[in-house]
């Protein structure tokens, strides 16, 4: 059964490359290529195992990584710098262009965030007397979650996932081959998390080997989470992800 799905949370390549940077707590102006190199091939490389829709413009920033990995990599004579000494001097860092963008994006990102922020104060704002609603607030905040984890961390924890069930899988296996939807994956998981007292780890809701199964069960914890049905908890920056079932969802054979 094959599944293409478009995620709208990516904002583009450079929206990718400054999140790595703020999680690896790496410096914009001395970007150690190498490093952020592996780490945006690892994203794009679990985008493709979930046959994700992966815009062309990701795999160009990737290619534009990789030839700015092999400039910077590439070795300078001693006998060259002698003779050109001054050219060099003057010749541009090969990650100047890749440091301006992502500055310039991280200025448009912050003034939209910004923004944002102040279309929500002003929604705040009503034109008429003000009216008694502790009990309407009062209800709002116990229900009201604070989910701490992006689709980043999400797609950290699918690649996490993939290389452990890689070093698990055993030398001989037997392939049986069985259609699941998402929908009977998503009654599943809420079966199991209500069933369960307490929150349950990311990897744990991943019981099978095969590739079509854990795809279609990462899909599905997604889509709970677009219904707002999950409560997902992360501590700090690639820790564990768990999961619990809201209070009053249903499974959605219920329904």
């Amino acid at each position: 059964m094959e599944y293409s799905v478009k995620v709208d949370a990516f904002e583009g390549p450079l929206d990718l490359l400054l999140h790595l940077i703020n999680s690896l707590e790496i410096d914009i102006y001395d970007i150690p290529m190498a490093q952020i190199t592996e780490q945006y091939l690892l994203y794009v490389h679990a985008m493709k195992e979930l046959k994700l829709d992966v815009a062309s413009e990701y795999l160009v920033m990737a290619a534009t990584l990789l030839a700015i990995k092999s400039k910077t990599l590439l070795p300078k004579h001693q006998d060259d710098l002698d003779e050109e000494e001054f050219e060099f001097e003057d010749e541009m860092d090969p990650r100047d262009e890749l440091v301006e963008r992502l500055i310039e994006y991280k200025k448009y990102k912050s003034a939209a965030d910004e923004l944002k922020q102040r279309e929500q104060e002003r929604g705040q704002i009503f034109t008429k007397p003000p009216s008694d609603l502790s009990e309407i607030s009062g209800a709002a905040s116990s229900e009201k979650l604070d989910l701490n984890v992006t689709i980043y961390d999400m797609l950290g924890a699918f690649n996490k996932l993939l290389r452990r069930k890689k070093l698990q899988k055993p030398v001989t296996t037997k392939i049986s081959r069985q259609e699941l939807s998402i929908e009977k994956r998503m009654d599943e998981v809420m079966v199991e998390l209500r069933s369960f007292s307490g929150r349950r780890s990311f990897f744990e809701l991943f019981p099978y080997q095969e590739k079509d199964h854990i795809v279609v069960t990462f899909l599905a914890i997604l889509e709970l989470m677009k219904r707002n049905e999950l409560l997902v908890e992360q501590e700090g920056n690639f820790d564990d992800i768990f999961i619990t079932a809201k209070k009053g969802a249903e499974v959605i054979g219920n329904r």
